[in-house]
């Protein structure tokens, strides 16, 4: 996390990696702190489900069991959400008149996805190719959720289609290997042309993959190949805050939120030597260069 804060970076959304079709809960927060339990902004910001190689890698390569395909991945998922549908209207029920239904038997997994089939938090898809960024719409469809893209890493060859749902697209890694042939389509062209189409962007490192402190590097290089400066700004600033549902606190400098702030010697985004001198989270200075 210092790191981070070396790097500019104040806040982040983290969870559970890929190997399961659904992970688990996403958190926003700050980096800086001793116990998260100081350093959450926001408990539940999202819930994690992995489409692609890693769940069938995991389970399929490893294990030899479902899911080996990706039609595996996509019926597990509706698997889960019909038995989470189920409670949700099972507890909506005992919650609006609770003399007269009975209260379900309480399940802890199916508890963590009322916030998701309530719609008050997002089906978080990691998906890379079009086809299953494509599955990932069509099932949160079925079942009314609310569904962000992250690493939308073929969302250039589907740009259109993407701006009929209008789902916030979360691109990244793009620096890197194209280790597997799902990425063979990576490109820091995404960003242009998902903004280009009036998608509301942001730019993901994914870390540890690409660490936190390089995001700014990220940006960059997605300025190099064509996102103007403003969006790429944008698009690690006030896009994720609003699509993390943390806006009112973070994301851009307003009268009454947190004061995280970052101070350059340089442009992050152009100059390959900036320096932050300052780095500065609830108004406190976390970081500053000797």
């Amino acid at each position: 996390l210092l790191q981070a804060a070396q790097g500019g970076v104040t806040t982040l959304c983290t969870g559970p990696g890929s190997a399961n079709v659904l992970g688990g809960t996403f958190a926003a927060i700050k980096t800086v702190g001793i116990r998260v339990d100081d350093m959450l902004l926001k408990a539940d910001a999202a819930m994690k489900c992995a489409f692609g190689e890693n769940p069938k890698r995991c389970y399929g390569a490893s294990q030899k069991k479902m899911p080996m395909t990706r039609m595996g991945t996509a019926a597990l998922l509706r698997e889960l959400l019909v038995k989470a549908q189920n409670y949700r209207e099972e507890m909506d029920a005992y919650e609006a008149d609770p003399k007269n239904n009975k209260k379900p038997t309480y399940d802890c997994k199916l508890h963590a996805m009322l916030p998701v089939m309530r719609k008050e938090i997002p089906l978080k898809s990691h998906a890379h190719r079009a086809d299953d960024i494509f599955t990932s719409l069509r099932i949160a469809k079925e079942f009314d959720l609310n569904i962000t893209l992250d690493h939308c890493t073929e969302g250039h060859l589907i740009a259109d289609e993407l701006e009929k749902e209008g789902k916030g697209c979360l691109v990244g890694p793009t620096f890197g290997a194209k280790s597997k042939f799902e990425l063979k389509n990576k490109s820091f062209d995404t960003p242009r042309v998902l903004s280009e189409a009036g998608l509301n962007i942001c730019i993901i490192t994914d870390a540890p993959v690409i660490p936190l402190e390089y995001l700014s590097l990220c940006a960059g290089l997605a300025v190099n190949a064509g996102l103007p400066e403003e969006e790429a700004w944008k698009a690690i600033t006030i896009n994720p805050a609003v699509i993390t549902g943390i806006s009112d606190r973070v994301g851009s400098l307003e009268v009454g939120k947190d004061a995280d702030v970052a101070i350059y010697k340089g442009n992050p985004l152009t100059d390959l030597q900036y320096t932050t001198k300052y780095t500065l989270i609830n108004g406190q200075i976390v970081y500053q260069a000797e």
